[in-house]
């Protein structure tokens, strides 16, 4: 993609935006430095709209020369190749932000892609791996602990399954987040969308986690889960989603459960066990933060027993 750089700013702009003009160039810097503050967000909104830059400038489009057919054609075009429709809508709509924030900034006088509409896809159960009660044992307990990984990787899945967090939220607490207040000891989590969630922790996970700080060494500043260094002690780093993410799934394999389960297969797994053991909707809304009960359900899986037990009746 041929792009030109902004003479005060290290972020990259594409010629379709470049085109456009100067003031165009610096609206594109602030949407994404300013405007967006989650790096995430950022960062899956920064590879939809290079791509869809690509495909603009291949066409010889520019920013003023967008209209909704040239976008309704791209979004055709992202489905027919195979994008999943979830994708494109996220597509769609880091496009339809970006239009949106130069229309408030004076470049373009109304917003191409308000009218384009995306795929429908309706989801009614998500499709996160979810592990038995057992399956989640199991796994926990065949994490070997005589290391400082071993004791800090069965924490840190703890940590997931018995408080609903994300990954991102456990790895980027540090030790002043896992707190006591009174009798019990707390986790303070920064959730999706800078929510500051608290939850208290539950006597298995509090369990695991003080055997990890005695093995860090008790310490009362810096990342609660730090990375490992070469010499395969811990260090002073955070550890990484991505390592995060990677150690799932060496633990899922070595404990014969495949390389299916990710980081979030914790999150619906505590959810689905709580539910299992009488626990409500809004019970399980409240631990997660979620703002919605209807996505605390899309990790309800209680019912694929049910489901089972339906189809085998089904004798021919």
């Amino acid at each position: 993609m041929r792009q030109l750089a902004l003479k005060t700013s290290s972020l990259p702009v594409p010629a379709a935006i470049a085109e456009a003009g100067e003031k165009a160039s610096w609206r594109f810097a602030e949407f994404f430095t300013a405007n967006i503050r989650n790096k995430n967000t950022r960062a899956a909104y920064a590879r939809a709209v290079g791509a869809f830059c690509s495909w603009c400038e291949e066409r010889g489009l520019n920013l003023l020369a967008l209209n909704p057919v040239a976008i309704a054609a791209y979004v055709e075009l992202l489905l027919a190749n195979g994008m999943a429709k979830p994708t494109v809508k996220q597509h769609l709509a880091a496009i339809r932000m970006l239009c949106d924030y130069m229309v408030t900034g004076g470049i373009l006088p109304f917003n191409p892609a308000a009218s384009v509409r995306g795929p429908k896809h309706v989801v009614k159960r998500g499709k996160t791996p979810v592990l038995r009660p057992d399956e989640a044992r199991e796994l926990i307990d065949s994490i070997d602990i005589s290391t400082p990984a071993g004791l800090r990787d069965r924490a840190l899945i703890a940590v997931m399954i018995y408080s609903f967090a994300r990954v991102s939220a456990v790895v980027g607490m540090d030790v002043e987040d896992y707190y006591q207040q009174g009798k019990r000891w707390w986790l303070r989590l920064a959730e999706k969308g800078g929510k500051a969630h608290a939850v208290p922790v539950h006597h298995k996970a509090e369990e695991f986690l003080d055997q990890y700080l005695m093995a860090l060494g008790n310490p009362t500043k810096g990342p609660l889960f730090r990375a490992l260094t070469k010499e395969r002690t811990f260090g002073k780093k955070r550890l990484s989603r991505i390592d995060a993410f990677r150690m799932v799934k060496r633990r899922s394999a070595a404990a014969g459960l495949g390389t299916t389960p990710n980081c979030h297969t914790f999150r619906a797994t505590g959810i689905t066990a709580y539910l299992l053991n009488g626990g409500s909707i809004e019970g399980a809304q409240a631990i997660a933060a979620h703002e919605s009960p209807r996505t605390t359900k899309l990790y309800d899986r209680t019912t694929d027993e049910i489901t089972l037990d339906e189809i085998e009746r089904i004798a021919i």
